[in-house]
């Protein structure tokens, strides 16, 4: 077994100026760079050069073990991973994957969120508590989700919504607007943001009656945020209050 070590780099939204410097390191450092197809296009100027192994989307185990297998055979190797690879990505994956023995040759470097992102974006929505949520239910049972989606309401959260739709599944997205219009809280402020940081970057804030009707605003490249009950739309900003007497 090599001395290799395994750097999980968390590239951010898509912009290559918010990815950290920690990260640029690692890859600038590594000898194999892994990762999904669309997300290591997105860095291309920083694995200029680099022996690169990338595939499409339901690769992750592949991914996975490619990255482990090229680290136990001596490489240092950094795995490409959008947004923060702590968050809904492939960390917790590695780890299961892994030997105990070979933790401590892993790092997880982390990165800008696609939630913090979007809430950059949009103003300031996320001040207070708040839940994220994917709606992809390729991993997770849908009565799991819509029950976590009842408790973040009831628990009067700011909701982040990951994945909220695609082209085939579009139903959870409905369900979860209707559960807030049949609590009465139509009102309430919802900020959808597309693609954010890189090309075809789109940014919108309207009530959540009005973002019922507007649900081809949504795809599987859009966040999605919710607000609470004291969240409010200032000028074209969304924000939640923290709770200072101002």
């Amino acid at each position: 077994m090599g001395n290799g070590m395994l750097s999980i780099v968390s590239t951010g939204p898509g912009s290559v100026d918010l990815i950290s410097a920690a990260a640029r390191d690692a890859v600038r450092s590594a000898d194999y760079i892994i990762g999904y197809r669309k997300y290591v296009e997105l860095i291309a100027e920083l694995v200029e050069g680099k022996e690169v192994f990338s595939n499409g989307m339901r690769g992750e185990i592949d991914r996975c073990r490619y990255a482990l297998d090229a680290m136990r055979g001596g490489k240092d190797v950094a795995l490409i991973c959008g947004g923060d690879a702590g968050v809904f990505s492939l960390a917790g994956l590695i780890y299961e994957l892994a030997e105990e023995e070979e933790y401590d040759r892993i790092t997880v470097i982390p990165g800008v969120t696609a939630a913090t992102a979007a809430a950059a974006l949009l103003g300031a929505p996320l001040i207070h508590d708040f839940v994220v949520l994917s709606l992809s239910d390729l991993l997770t049972d849908p009565e799991l989700i819509r029950k976590r989606v009842r408790m973040a309401i009831e628990g009067d959260y700011v909701l982040v919504l990951y994945n909220p739709k695609s082209m085939k599944r579009v139903e959870l997205y409905d369900w979860v607007l209707r559960e807030y219009l049949e609590r009465g809280s139509g009102t309430v402020p919802v900020g959808i943001v597309r693609n954010a940081y890189r090309e075809g970057q789109a940014v919108s804030c309207m009530p959540l009656e009005e973002a019922s009707r507007r649900q081809e605003l949504v795809d599987m490249s859009t966040v999605v945020v919710i607000g609470n009950s004291a969240t409010k739309i200032l000028g074209d900003r969304m924000v939640t209050p923290r709770g200072y007497t101002v």
